[in-house]
């Protein structure tokens, strides 16, 4: 588990008002909820325009060489419709790191949609899709199927850099170092991966939440 000042420097988990307590899922969220919350997102292209921190990174992220045909392959083989309904915030450097790749994906791949929410109008699906560790954190990335219902997610960051930063040594500013370091010589195959992995496994009928940590 990471600690405290690790987590802080190297984790993006929105602060928590201390007068409202941590939000717990009794049951399932209605799917009338989530597609509430989806249509009250911002497109790709209106959150992408208005990106101002980390903004080189961001179009960096997105600009750059498309993704392998290889991935493309297999979330093509995916029928059906399927909506990506993400809590992002442009300072976050998972986010930066992760949501641009995404967005590659869903304009590459007919049947795949995406929206993006603030995590203050997403507050509650944070709360309620927390890492491993215990944390409220962006990106929170949810898989809806046609009918808005909740068929997978994806927590903060992809399996891979997880085992990687569970693993690395050094100081705080080290491991930030290290998680950069890492997002950019993968460019994003690992979590377009794991992403497809979501789909595959909706398609076959099973619903799939990797927290992150």
């Amino acid at each position: 588990m990471l600690s405290l000042a690790v987590a802080a420097l190297i984790a993006c988990s929105p602060p928590t008002d201390p007068g409202v307590p941590p939000f717990r899922l009794a049951a399932p969220v209605a799917s009338d909820s989530l597609m509430e919350l989806y249509r009250s997102g911002r497109t790709w292209e209106d959150f992408y325009a208005a990106v101002n921190a980390r903004r080189v990174l961001w179009v960096d992220n997105y600009e750059g060489p498309g993704l392998p045909d290889s991935l493309l392959t297999r979330a093509r083989a995916v029928e059906g419709t399927w909506r990506f309904l993400v809590v992002a915030i442009d300072s976050c450097s998972d986010s930066a790191n992760t949501i641009p790749f995404l967005a590659k994906l869903v304009d590459a791949v007919p049947g795949l949609e995406l929206r993006i929410v603030d995590p203050t109008a997403g507050r509650w699906v944070m709360e309620g899709h927390r890492t491993a560790d215990g944390r409220a954190a962006t990106p929170t990335v949810i898989l809806l199927d046609e009918a808005y219902g909740e068929r997978g997610c994806f927590i903060e960051r992809p399996v891979a850099l997880r085992r990687m930063l569970a693993e690395a040594r050094g100081g705080d500013q080290d491991r930030f170092e290290s998680k950069m370091t890492w997002y950019r010589e993968d460019a994003g195959r690992s979590t377009v991966s794991d992403l497809i992995g979501l789909l595959e496994s909706a398609a076959a009928g099973e619903s799939h939440c990797d927290q992150g940590a």
